[in-house]
């Protein structure tokens, strides 16, 4: 079950002007599901995103990476589930390219006008001819209010479909913000087996938004992780249709940029948060905050290497208060000046370890108390500056060994 996660309600989420949503059944890998979603994007939406780290990534991802580096305007994105079209060499490419042409045919567009997105089983051929039959389908359907069926249409292992919203007053005006993301496995910074698209209706210069999607990225889908493994296929994609009211937003460090940018990341790191929230088998949705590092950087590979510890994950998943495990992975962060002697551990407001060592007021019951809860805050006190970052992990179950030994099935 997700931790602390609900569907997402209709009366919550805002269309965005300018975007349009079409849902079809096509059959992609199992008949009956929601898995071939279009969004058609008004002229002068302006688009970017960033894409998986994974040098072994998938065809669509290529195929994206190219259409957006084209320069001309996105007009259509094509997202199918059940295949993830990865590792299937040139012939991936063809498929995928074979899927913006078609959708391209349908809509009297440019092939490099569609961005093509896929997710599921890898190694396998893209079965496109089952994408060109339900793309018809999918353009009928579309409307400016199907996000929750969007949400529903990219899922893979995903228990339950992640949609939130957002408006904000800018320059006078009403400002909507709707953002929809899969995750459940494959999770790990860097973008992970993730899809996640964001859409504005905020005029914005558009040469900003390259900057704009990686900053966002940074602060959000680059602070989870389920189990370490970084996916063929990550994508974010911000778009921006230009239809608010307001002044064209020149820089992100003005008034109305630093507004925008905050009420983006709200939605974005709700997005990333619920991604971890419904992680594969997840029982408890963990917050690892390091302060008192050098760097943020620094911040970052000490959390990071506490929330990959498959002995920590499975200690959280049991709530035993095997602490120990969390200093150990904080001592092999790969920080070769680390000073253990000036550590300290808290979980939530109990204090664990004080200068590396056990602090002689910590009572076994006062950790296990913590380690029960559903939502727990795991803080690391490094005593080397004044940095701090946080990441975002769940536990290890034995239903994510059950999910991902069937995932085939």
């Amino acid at each position: 079950m997700p931790v602390h996660l609900s569907p997402p309600q209709a009366a919550d989420i805002h269309a965005v002007p300018g975007v349009r949503i079409g849902v079809a059944e096509a059959g992609i890998r199992k008949v009956g599901r929601k898995d071939l979603t279009v969004f058609l994007l008004d002229e002068g939406t302006a688009v970017a995103g960033v894409f998986t780290q994974n040098r072994f990534c998938a065809a669509p991802v290529q195929v994206s990476r190219e259409h957006l580096a084209s320069g001309q305007d996105v007009r259509a994105i094509v997202v199918n589930t059940g295949n993830a079209n990865a590792g299937t060499g040139h012939d991936g490419l063809v498929r995928a390219r074979t899927t913006c042409v078609a959708a391209a045919r349908l809509l009297d567009l440019a092939p490099e006008q569609v961005l093509p997105f896929s997710t599921g089983v890898i190694m396998e051929p893209l079965p496109v001819e089952r994408i060109e039959a339900g793309l018809p389908a999918a353009i009928e359907d579309a409307s400016e209010g199907h996000w929750i069926r969007a949400a529903e249409g990219i899922m893979t292992t995903d228990t339950i479909a992640k949609a939130f919203s957002a408006q904000v007053t800018i320059g006078g005006a009403l400002v909507t913000i709707t953002g929809i993301s899969k995750g459940a496995g494959m999770i790990r910074p860097n973008m992970a087996t993730m899809l996640g698209f964001l859409a504005t209706d905020a005029k914005i210069a558009p040469g900003l938004l390259p900057q704009l999607v990686r900053e966002l990225a940074d602060a959000s889908f680059n602070r989870v992780t389920i189990d370490g493994d970084t996916s063929t296929n990550d994508s974010f994609l911000l778009m921006a249709t230009q239809k608010a009211g307001h002044a064209t937003i020149t820089a992100l460090d003005s008034a109305d940029g630093v507004a925008l940018k905050a009420a983006l990341l709200g939605v974005a790191q709700k997005l990333a948060q619920a991604i971890v929230r419904d992680g594969e088998g997840a029982t408890k949705f963990i917050a690892i905050r390091v302060e008192g590092g050098k760097t943020s950087a620094e911040c970052r590979q000490v959390a990071y290497a506490i929330a990959h510890s498959p002995l920590v994950k499975t200690a959280f998943f049991a709530s035993d208060p095997n602490l120990g495990r969390i200093l150990a992975a904080v001592g092999y962060a790969g920080i070769d000046d680390l000073d253990q002697t000036g550590i300290d551990l808290y979980l939530d407001d109990v204090h664990v370890a004080v200068q590396g060592g056990r602090n002689p007021a910590y009572r076994e019951e006062d950790g296990q108390r913590v380690m029960k809860q559903s939502e727990i805050n795991v803080r690391v006190v490094l005593g080397r500056g004044a940095a701090v970052d946080t990441v975002w992990t769940c536990d290890f179950s034995h239903e994510y060994v059950t999910i991902n030994a069937d995932y085939r099935s």
